[in-house]
């Protein structure tokens, strides 16, 4: 069986699932997520077996720090994801709820509910955690899912989705209804963006390059999102001590992740007191800065910015800094 048989198999499967799912009652849903909370604590140590391979794999391919950090489970981690499968089964089911409710003139009465979509394909990188999250509220919406995560993180996102499978399965969902591509090869990617006729919209998570490769090969209808270019602006009365805690945190508990900043905006009035205070913390924690030439004015021995600093996502220990006359140049760059 090659990729694309392998890929309308599941994708068959998956509808199929869809249409048991979208009559399910709320009590029911709940209750699948609920059970595959307590799965992925039961399994804690057998998921981060498997992680410690992916782990592995990615230091012997040279990913930065960063990246692994995405790609970590540990026991906090995984209990975080079971938490958000409980959180997700205690919101409202969008399922059924009437939005609007209007009579036209000859007395015909218009109803707008929300009804499932059917089969949603997610394709995502690095953060295992995704499978969760993803998977939960898909489910609660009624919605079969396809996943589609990196290569990197393949045996975490494996064991993950079959411990979500057999969770939803206790509570009487169809395990078809959570699938996950076991191919890592991207070509299956370009092939699972061509079937139309089971995946009735697309939703890539990850960088420029993932967003654009789906977009320029789907079939299916795609919600996307940008790069996640974070900023912080620092204001001229800004509170020195709160701005540089701020902009520290944003920058160094997790860089990997897509909230993280990643320039950092100052107030001329407020440069030459605030970026000596922040650069001293960032050097400490290993940051490399690039800056305007304005900034460079007042921290000597980093690097200048280029123009294509302004538009990148880095990842990682690195922030681009530009000081601006005042809100309005902020909210313009």
């Amino acid at each position: 069986m090659d990729y694309k048989e392998k890929l309308t198999a599941l994708a068959e499967n998956a509808c199929t699932g869809s249409r048991i799912l979208a009559k399910l009652s709320t009590n029911i849903k709940n209750r699948a997520l609920l059970e595959m909370a307590s799965g992925l604590e039961k399994e804690t140590k057998a998921i981060v077996a498997e992680n410690d391979k992916d782990v592995k794999n990615a230091g012997e391919k040279g990913l930065s720090k960063a990246l692994i950090d995405r790609l970590l489970l540990n026991t906090s981690r995984i209990k975080a994801m079971a938490d958000g499968l409980r959180e997700i089964a205690v919101l409202p089911d969008p399922v059924g709820e009437v939005t609007r409710m209007w009579k036209r003139p000859n007395n015909l009465q218009i109803g707008k509910m929300r009804v499932p979509i059917g089969v949603i394909g997610i394709i995502y990188e690095a953060r295992p955690n995704v499978t969760a999250d993803a998977a939960g509220l898909c489910l609660k919406s009624g919605n079969a899912v396809i996943l589609r995560g990196g290569s990197e993180s393949i045996n975490s996102n494996l064991i993950i989705a079959k411990i979500l499978q057999e969770g939803a399965g206790r509570a009487g969902v169809p395990e078809t209804c959570i699938q996950m591509v076991d191919i890592t090869d991207r070509a299956a990617v370009r092939d699972l963006l061509k079937l139309d006729k089971y995946i009735d919209v697309i939703i890539p998570r990850g960088g420029h390059e993932l967003i654009r490769m789906v977009v320029e090969n789907s079939t299916i209808p795609v919600i996307k999102h940008d790069k996640g270019v974070c900023h912080v602006y620092v204001e001229e009365d800004a509170d020195m001590d709160m701005a540089v805690s701020i902009a520290y945190n944003a920058k160094v508990q997790r860089p990997g992740v897509c909230n993280a900043i990643e320039t950092l905006l100052v107030h001329e009035k407020a440069a030459g007191k605030f970026l000596p205070l922040i650069a001293a913390k960032y050097k400490e924690a290993g940051v490399e800065m690039r800056g305007c030439p304005e900034t460079l004015k007042i921290l000597s021995g980093i690097k200048e910015a280029t123009e294509d600093d302004w538009y990148t996502e880095y990842l990682d220990l690195i922030i681009s800094i530009k000081v601006i006359k005042n809100i309005d140049e902020a909210i313009d760059h």
